[in-house]
């Protein structure tokens, strides 16, 4: 089965891969993501993500974009709902759009192996665009081993993310620091 995995990030990948791997499943991985801002976080994941396909012999597809315009102009009135109305739509459907035009039989996402995505409706999205390609969607919940592969990713000294990838996802990671700081200023 010849697969396109959607690859947010080489941390969430190592899991998605060595579980596919065991599977004798070899993903092609697939990194686009105009929503990672601001440019040197794009740049330090995507380059960390290059750098671990070399290392593991894994195929590495760049669909270079960095998009903050065309992102905040997309989730600016609706900030909350921007992963499963902005996010998971526009990386999902692009990488849907390169595999059915170069003869995937099948994408994933290793979105699928964080606890702090939406998983639900990112499944949803998932289904969805196959459904309205014809391409399969391979479901795996990668979930249960995202610890695991949060500490080989360390081991390996892989550069380790602070937040999902967005300005506004990097503004929720210091909320409850933000409400300390205005309760001590009060």
């Amino acid at each position: 089965m010849k697969v396109l995995m959607h690859t947010c990030c080489a941390p969430c990948s190592v899991y998605c891969i060595d579980s596919l791997r065991a599977e004798d499943i070899e993903p092609t991985l697939f990194w686009y993501n105009p929503n990672i801002h601001p440019y040197i976080e794009y740049k330090t994941r995507r380059d960390c993500l290059r750098d671990y396909a070399k290392r593991i012999d894994a195929e590495l597809i760049l669909k270079e974009e960095y998009g903050l315009d065309e992102f905040c102009q997309n989730v600016s009135n609706d900030i909350r709902g921007r992963c499963v109305n902005y996010c998971y739509p526009k990386r999902l459907s692009e990488t849907v759009r390169f595999a059915v035009e170069n003869g995937y039989d099948a994408f994933t996402t290793t979105l699928l192996v964080s606890p702090y995505q939406k998983h639900e409706e990112l499944k949803k999205v998932c289904e969805r665009l196959a459904k309205e390609s014809g391409i399969e969607f391979l479901y795996r919940d990668f979930r249960i081993g995202f610890r695991e592969g949060q500490t080989k990713a360390r081991e390996l000294g892989l550069y380790m993310q602070k937040y999902c990838g967005c300005i506004f996802s990097e503004e929720e990671r210091y909320q409850t620091q933000i409400l300390k700081d205005k309760e001590g200023l009060s």
